[in-house]
């Protein structure tokens, strides 16, 4: 079983998805960290060939071998992964990639593009958002950074994403749409749950 979260930055896709897939006994997918270690591989050498890239998310995420969690988190990577997200042969060595991951097993995908492009028959499609100024203010509580800087950042993330001519953010037309803007992590968390036990026929590992 596939349950795909997608959603723009802020809506809180990776701590939800990780618990879920926890919940569940799901393995968790962690798409933007991948489009992150392009970013980081494009920081240091910027002729890198995303198709090249050792890219590991077990345990901990690796780059060509070695442990980049902490690396990929800052602000410069952070923005420059939305812009390599945009390039058509970027998106097509990830797609590939993350197709292949999700061909067998049970899992928890979270990213932009995954009821739409990467796994179009998930069983389950959630579309997680939130108010705009909800999500850059627990993105700047996370990272201690100011809340108009983040905003601003967070408005040119969202419009790369949603007008990118390849695999735009768009919700699937069967996905499940769920605003967290007044939920807090645990209320959306047992929500999808409950919506994956439901789609499984109740069967959870």
């Amino acid at each position: 079983m596939i349950v795909a979260i997608d959603g723009p930055a802020g809506a809180g896709k990776s701590t939800v998805a990780r618990a879920v897939a926890q919940a569940l006994g799901f393995t968790y997918l962690d798409t933007g960290a991948m489009y992150r270690c392009v970013a980081l591989a494009r920081l240091r050498d910027p002729q890198a060939n995303a198709a090249a890239l050792e890219i590991a998310l077990a345990d901990s995420v690796t780059l060509n071998g070695e442990d980049v969690g902490e690396e990929i988190r800052s602000p410069a990577i952070t923005e420059l992964a939305s812009e390599v997200a945009a390039e058509p042969e970027v998106r097509a060595a990830m797609a590939l990639r993350q197709q292949a991951m999700l061909a067998s097993g049970d899992w928890v995908a979270e990213g932009r593009d995954i009821g739409t492009v990467i796994a179009p028959q998930a069983e389950l499609k959630i579309f997680l958002t939130a108010d705009p100024t909800e999500r850059a203010r627990r993105r700047a509580e996370q990272t201690g950074r100011p809340l108009d800087e983040v905003l601003a950042e967070q408005q040119q993330r969202d419009r790369r994403d949603g007008e990118r001519e390849l695999s735009p953010l768009v919700a699937a037309a069967d996905a499940v749409q769920l605003d967290t803007t007044a939920l807090s992590a645990d209320e959306a968390i047992a929500e999808i749950v409950e919506l994956a036990t439901q789609r499984s026929g109740g069967r959870s590992q």
